[in-house]
């Protein structure tokens, strides 16, 4: 059974812990997600994009499969299925289709007025159906689902006026990006997340863009009330990295190595090794 991710996350925030958000593309994706939960005995945010979606044949496919996939495997640990980075449209349609969990980036907006007042709408619409919201202030760095922002600083005072309304979990900019990380970034702006936290209380935050940030500024985030990390760009490469070793190994056409089952499961596996370093790293083992 899928649950949001409210309580989940609030109790990440008070035990200084974060959780990982893992982004999802297919089956095989939802079922390492799930192994690396299960074994390392973590909560677990699985989440999606619209473009994700919309690649698995629409959001109706996807939580249908997530919820199937949680049955069939006897998930014993909570997991939240969440909208990453939805518009408006995206919010209502992933509510219909059995999200339990969904994400209003407001923050590309032409005005901050709109942001609040369709962050409040979404608020009122998830939080009757029991569903959780995450908002956005501050553009990250980077390209999300057609989506490029240079990555600002969120605005603290912005962020307390997202946060009154009620929304479950904040992501604000301090620096971070989508994708990989470029030699010459300049790191994580722990001030600019020290002034949101002072005007946000107890509010989970988010940290976007988890794929590449060093673990001691992960670590140190976390310590200063980040409570979820989201995570893509990683399990892709350590995807792509073992399924091109099976092929350039030639093990693809030894026997029926074809077979997809073979030829993904390396893949596979990588994605289940990397995600729960992860939640090793975030410290959410055995919080489940």
């Amino acid at each position: 059974m899928l649950v949001n991710a409210a309580d989940m996350l609030k109790q990440a925030e008070a035990g200084k812990y974060a959780l990982g958000a893992f982004n999802t593309n297919n089956l095989e994706w939802t079922l390492a997600i799930f192994q690396a939960a299960e074994e390392a005995k973590s909560p677990l945010i699985i989440q999606c994009t619209a473009g994700a979606a919309k690649w698995m044949g629409g959001f109706k496919v996807c939580a249908d499969m997530v919820k199937a996939a949680a049955e069939a495997t006897g998930l014993s640990v909570p997991v939240a299925l969440h909208l990453d980075h939805g518009n408006f449209e995206d919010c209502h349609t992933a509510i219909e289709a059995g999200f339990t969990s969904v994400m209003y980036d407001g923050s590309h907006e032409e005005t901050f007025d709109l942001n609040l007042e369709r962050t409040a709408e979404i608020v009122k619409l998830a939080h009757a159906k029991g569903i959780s919201v995450e908002a956005e202030v501050g553009g990250i760095g980077g390209t999300e689902d057609g989506v490029t922002s240079n990555g600002e600083l969120a605005d603290p005072e912005q962020c307390r006026q997202i946060a009154e309304l009620g929304v479950d979990f904040l992501a604000c900019g301090i620096g971070n990006i989508h994708g990989v990380y470029p030699e010459d970034w300049a790191g994580l702006s722990f001030e600019r997340l020290g002034e949101i936290k002072a005007l946000t209380g107890d509010l989970p935050l988010v940290l976007h863009g988890g794929s590449g940030i060093p673990v001691d500024q992960i670590q140190k985030a976390i310590s200063l009330g980040v409570s979820k990390i989201n995570v893509n760009t990683d399990l892709q490469l350590v995807f792509a990295a073992a399924t091109r070793e099976y092929v350039e190994a030639g093990k693809d056409q030894q026997g029926k190595g074809f077979d997809p089952r073979k030829l993904l499961k390396p893949g596979r596996d990588a994605i289940v090794a990397r995600t729960k370093e992860l939640m090793e790293e975030f410290g959410s083992v055995n919080k489940a």
